[in-house]
């Protein structure tokens, strides 16, 4: 099978080191033909180009290999590739979290296929798994640490007692972090993953606009004192439920209690759990990012298109996220306490507080009426 590979940064080469190098007799038969590269100074191979159309106009690529990121160009030449009946893997959550439906229905006009295994959780067979456990019964919750640069940074603060700034400069010199990390620290990252893995979960495709999401760009040393003092850890979860009418999805840092499985995944790693009814809880803890990780998930892809193997989803459905099922105390630091005292159990020393028992649904909609940028909220000993 002739490859086309759109992008050769960290993902992308590792695609070409692994189906280069490999042994295997079925990876010997993934060919990349093709690279698609930004600008000269990365033509470094005989197979990179700067045109696109080499790509998607050579009608012996039977596959294109999407590890550019970003919305565009990625989206166009993806959407091109599926018309031109090409089969599509791709990386690239920001971009296939955004348009999955219109994605996935110009791979059934065309009659091929669009997977999508390493845009969560990296090196984690984490799709795939869903898709044995529904051959068997509904998926009924999910919860997870889908974000290495984020658990890095809250693991090194928890063990050095550094503050945020310097735990993040940290991470980017190790490069767990990109120079600008927005996506990582405000939880934006997390929310695509979050909405991939509720679509593949539960058959849904949620609004991104509609999921809660808090990240960590506002944690301080004295939320992290507070998690020591509970002997909790804290973590950036994404965390999906279904209840047969509705989901509830969200994503928000939380205290955990230290016997909790993901309170123990530290550094970059990721983790992920779900629940089904026979099957109860099963944990997958891996590599979350990473060259040669998520490029691995990225080649047992093209593998399962090269074989023929059938990952496609049941009938998709638009559902309504509502979170009001979802009860806990959170813990909020903000310059703003008195709009929060009607709800407020506890005042802390540091002056952050800590909420009654609420709906998740009735403090998002409290936060973003107090209109405090620098305001900090997390879940406490949600389980």
């Amino acid at each position: 099978m002739k490859i086309g590979l759109l992008g050769h940064g960290v993902v992308g080469s590792g695609v070409t080191a692994i189906t280069d190098s490999c042994a295997r007799k079925k990876v010997r038969r993934l060919e990349v033909t093709r690279i698609l590269v930004k600008d000269e100074s990365e033509l470094t191979d005989p197979r990179c180009t700067l045109n696109v159309e080499e790509i998607l106009q050579d009608p012996e690529i039977e596959l294109v290999a999407e590890c550019m990121g970003g919305l565009e160009p990625a989206h166009t030449m993806v959407s091109r590739a599926l018309e031109a009946g090409k089969h599509v893997v791709t990386s690239n959550k920001k971009m296939f979290a955004n348009y999955c439906e219109e994605l996935f229905g110009l791979a059934q006009e065309n009659g091929v296929t669009i997977r999508y295994e390493a845009s969560v959780g990296g090196g984690i067979p984490w799709m795939s798994n869903l898709t044995r456990i529904k051959r068997l019964e509904s998926v009924l919750s999910f919860r997870g640490i889908l974000n290495g640069t984020t658990n890095y940074i809250l693991t090194r603060m928890e063990e050095t007692g550094r503050d945020f700034e310097e735990c993040l400069a940290e991470a980017q010199k190790l490069g767990y972090a990109e120079k600008n990390p927005t996506d990582d620290i405000e939880g934006y990252d997390v929310m695509y993953k979050a909405a991939i893995t509720a679509m593949k979960a539960f058959n849904a495709t949620p609004a991104l606009d509609a999921i809660p999401m808090y990240g960590i760009a506002n944690v301080s040393s004295v939320d992290l004192a507070w998690a020591a003092e509970k002997n909790c850890s804290l973590k950036l979860l994404a965390c999906g439920s279904d209840d047969g009418k509705s989901i509830s999805l969200w994503v928000m840092p939380v205290f955990l209690k230290k016997e909790d499985i993901l309170a123990n995944v530290s550094g970059n790693f990721n983790a992920i759990e779900c629940n089904s009814e026979t099957l109860g809880k099963a944990s997958f803890i891996g590599q979350g990012a990473g060259s040669l990780p998520t490029a691995h998930a990225v080649v047992q892809d093209m593998l399962d298109v090269y074989v023929g193997q059938d990952t496609a989803l049941g009938e998709m459905e638009s559902r309504t996220i509502c979170n009001d099922n979802i009860h806990a105390q959170f813990y909020i630091r903000t310059e703003n306490r008195e709009f929060f005292r009607p709800v407020t159990r506890e005042v802390l020393l540091s002056g952050a507080i800590i909420t009654e028992v609420m709906p998740l649904s009735e403090i998002d909609r409290m936060i973003k009426e107090s209109e405090d940028a620098a305001l900090f909220a997390a879940m406490v000993y949600a389980e």
